[in-house]
């Protein structure tokens, strides 16, 4: 029961912070005091911002937190986004994990809180947090209890150069998956690659097929097969198929299976900075990423984005989005001052910091005006009008059922799979849980 509970509540998180238009606050720190002002504390803590404005961000918000609290200490360590998961998996196995980690709920967070080893926030977690975080505190919701707080709010969908789209003729941004073969066929008759994609990370490939699955399956059908870890619903092997003949006309850039997504020029997200590629299907963290890899380290000033296209017959509503809500949580033994800094990163300038230095949409709704980047608007416009919006499907289904589903996309579109390998491997995993 454990697992249907924690994934009842992930599908359906984001509908709770779907108001985020911006509204008056406070913008006072809240929670960064100690009962233990006289002892030193150390906090260690991990963050997947190695290079430019979030590692900066996070050493400013950290300093500040230490001059609230003169007897803290924060210990920051920087990881690579792509080895987070499993470094953290390491040190929770070993005894010897960070105060502060990330987290992003779902299957993920629920096993870390069955084993003991995350903190239970739920009755420290300040009155002004839980009024501008709203719903997006239910992402971090095991069994009732909340074991993280948020920091940004990441649905999905295909960013794209403008000035390329423009010189291979292309006018409008395409509504349904015809229309994107067709936008691929008019980029590749222009000599330009369509689409980025960094396979050899699995988690951007396997993305294709989330949305796939978002447009074929029912709502409904999501979530009880996610709940139930069931996947005989047809829809998911029409996922798997559709998938299987969008790869056929060949929209990837060179080398896709070896592509990494966000580290350097030759990345996915570098080959769209630097007009390589003419499209990337990524979260709403991409803009940031995509700054610090253009020539000048400055947002792409052509950038757009447009949802995830409709397919032929599928039962899921076209307008149904998918993403995450990242944030952090505090490890079992961390000191009460974890909490304290969640709460502290969560006021509003700090949130509004994020939101400039990440290029993303923050958490808070008192931070929302933050968000002035007009690609990241047009994410903000789609995700108000969307039916519903679900979790990262590898984060609802945990780390070793979503990690064997990555696996099986990469596979397929390697030549060593297929749709029905896909959903079996699925199968095969959950049957492990």
């Amino acid at each position: 029961m454990r697992v249907k509970k924690t994934i009842a509540a992930s599908t359906a998180v984001l509908m709770g912070a779907l108001a985020l238009a911006a509204c008056g606050g406070s913008d006072s720190d809240s929670g960064s005091g100690s009962d233990s002002a006289d002892s030193a504390v150390e906090l260690t803590f991990w963050h997947n911002s190695t290079t430019g404005d979030g590692k900066t961000y996070w050493e400013k918000t950290a300093a500040a937190f230490e001059e609230a609290n003169p007897n803290v200490t924060i210990k920051i360590q920087s990881v690579q986004n792509e080895d987070m998961d499993g470094k953290l998996q390491t040190a929770l196995n070993s005894g010897d994990a960070p105060d502060i980690f990330m987290a992003r709920g779902g299957g993920k967070l629920a096993d870390i809180v069955e084993a003991g080893q995350a903190m239970d926030l739920t009755d420290l977690i300040s009155d002004e947090v839980r009024e501008v975080a709203g719903g997006t505190l239910d992402a971090f919701a095991v069994d009732g209890k909340i074991y993280g707080m948020p920091t940004a709010v990441l649905p999905g969908g295909i960013w794209y150069s403008k000035d390329l789209f423009a010189q291979a003729g292309i006018t409008e941004t395409p509504t349904t998956m015809a229309e994107l073969e067709d936008a691929v066929a008019k980029l590749k008759a222009a000599g330009i690659q369509p689409i980025a994609l960094g396979a050899k990370d699995a988690w951007p490939a396997a993305h294709w097929y989330y949305f796939f699955a978002l447009r074929a399956c029912s709502q409904e059908s999501i979530n009880d097969s996610a709940a139930q870890m069931n996947f005989d619903d047809p829809c998911w092997l029409e996922a798997g198929q559709a998938y299987a003949d969008f790869a056929k006309v060949e929209p990837f850039n060179n080398g896709f299976l070896t592509t990494t997504a966000q580290q350097g020029a030759g990345s996915s997200a570098g080959l769209l900075a630097n007009h390589e590629a003419a499209m990337e299907l990524m979260g709403a963290w991409n803009p940031g990423v995509i700054a610090g890899l253009t020539p000048d380290g400055k947002p792409l000033a052509d950038l757009g984005w447009f949802p995830f296209p409709a397919i032929d017959g599928g039962e899921g509503d076209p307008t149904a989005m998918m993403g995450g809500v990242d944030g952090y949580a505090c490890h079992a033994d961390a000191p009460k001052e974890c909490a304290d800094f969640l709460n502290f990163y969560m006021a509003q300038e700090h949130q509004e910091g994020y939101a400039e230095a990440f290029v993303t949409i923050p958490a808070s709704k008192d931070a929302q005006a933050a968000v002035t980047d007009p690609a990241l608007q047009d994410v903000l416009t789609s995700y108000n009008e969307a039916a519903y919006v679900s979790v990262w499907l590898d984060t609802v289904l945990g780390q070793n059922v979503g990690n064997a589903l990555n696996g099986a996309v990469v596979e397929m579109l390697a030549g060593s799979g297929d749709a029905d390998s896909i959903v079996a491997t699925v199968k095969a995993a959950a049957a492990k849980e």
